[in-house]
């Protein structure tokens, strides 16, 4: 069992500095094969800290998957809250909905950042994932996949300070007109969008930013009648502890929220 302890022990420690209780796990190189994992008190400088929200749509094709959404959105709402008032950037990222978006401050503030081009990419081991998601990953029969959403959930508030972006260079743009160096990511859907999207965690490591997952705030898309035949909830906690051992630690939403005992 893994025990979060980053909830009780760390959080904000200053005004320009956020403490995170990093985990991750790597290859024991003694004794038998296995995988230790490793908790590291990290501090980053707040304005140099960006957060995205990854897909975090107002509704999903599987029910299943929405009612889930239902559920985190209003706590990651409240995260997103605290880390604002800290100076932590956000930016919205939820694919295929940005003509709903086109008038917002917050999209067209991040169109008028100068073009950078991409630094290379780093060499990545990238094994098979853990659960297969061949079908959809639909917990509750849906048969077919289509396009159900139009916009971020509801209970999702964007200031006009924040960014709305689906664009992978477009955040790049961002990031170097900022001078980001730490990301925060959070969303759905971990074994699918929290990977693979352009602005997340696969490219955004292999461009050489640091990296972390709040696994309190996401969700896999994953059915328990395909391998390896677990509890949907023990999917989505496979996916975490594959993206620690291959692609970048992990902390929990209380480390941006919970002050730091003196």
């Amino acid at each position: 069992m893994i025990l979060d302890i980053g909830r009780y022990i760390y959080g904000a420690t200053s005004d320009d500095t956020l403490t995170l209780c990093h985990r991750r796990q790597e290859k024991r190189t003694t004794g038998r094969n296995g995988w230790r994992i490793l908790e590291e008190e990290v501090d980053w400088n707040v304005s140099e800290t960006s957060i995205i929200v990854v897909d975090m749509w107002n509704e999903h094709w599987s029910w299943g998957a929405t009612e889930r959404v239902n559920v985190m959105a209003p706590r990651m709402n409240i995260v997103l809250n605290r880390a604002r008032q800290r100076g932590i950037h956000i930016i919205h990222a939820p694919s295929d909905t940005m003509d709903f978006y086109e008038d917002h401050p917050a999209r067209r503030s991040i169109l008028e950042s100068p073009h950078v081009d991409p630094p290379p990419e780093r060499e990545m081991e990238d094994p098979p994932q853990p659960v297969d998601a061949s079908d959809g990953g639909s917990d509750t029969g849906e048969a077919e996949s289509y396009k159900a959403w139009h916009r971020q959930h509801e209970a999702i508030e964007i200031d006009d300070g924040d960014s709305i972006s689906d664009n992978g260079q477009e955040v790049l743009n961002l990031f170097a007109q900022k001078g980001i160096k730490n990301i925060i990511i959070m969303g759905v859907h971990t074994n699918m969008c929290v990977l693979g999207r352009s602005f997340a965690i696969k490219p955004m490591v292999k461009w050489g930013f640091n990296v972390v997952l709040a696994r309190d705030l996401t969700d896999a898309m994953y059915n328990p009648y395909k391998p390896p035949y677990v509890s949907h909830e023990e999917g989505t906690h496979l996916i975490i502890e594959y993206i620690e051992k291959f692609w970048c630690p992990t902390i929990l939403s209380g480390d941006l929220t919970t002050p730091k005992p003196e």
